[in-house]
């Protein structure tokens, strides 16, 4: 449920970075669209191969909602600082996520999948942490 909310809301957050936010960021926000459709594909795979029995949510948290509302009131340096705080904050809570599932989780294909996942989301912690900068 977490993975798929997550996958969710870098997906639109970024579709506005790469709309609105400087060059950098564009390039920033395009490989986080691509990247989070990727993992989201597969992740509904597992689920409807059957070997993790879970319901993909349709929607994104409150919170992410309110944090995306919070981002799109937003124009030029103002949007793009909020956007990349808003990676960092999201990334962290992701690797922590996939960290955990991955070192301690009972569905062990999902635990595999959080696994080989989470290198990829630290890269794109440490992307996130150099736009901050």
């Amino acid at each position: 449920m977490e993975a798929a909310t997550s996958d969710m809301f870098e997906i639109e957050s970024s579709k506005l970075a790469a709309e609105r936010a400087d060059d950098p960021t564009k390039v920033f926000a395009k490989q986080m669209i691509a990247d989070h459709q990727k993992t989201s594909a597969e992740l509904k795979q597992l689920v409807d191969s059957g070997k993790v029995k879970a319901s993909i949510p349709t929607a994104m948290t409150s919170a992410q909602k309110s944090t995306l509302d919070k981002l799109n009131g937003l124009q030029g340096e103002d949007f793009t600082k909020q956007y990349h705080s808003d990676q960092v904050s999201a990334h962290k809570d992701a690797v922590d996520l996939f960290k955990r599932y991955g070192e301690g989780g009972d569905n062990p294909d999902l635990k595999a999948w959080a696994a080989t996942t989470e290198p990829a989301l630290e890269h794109h912690l440490m992307m996130a942490q150099d736009l901050d900068k």
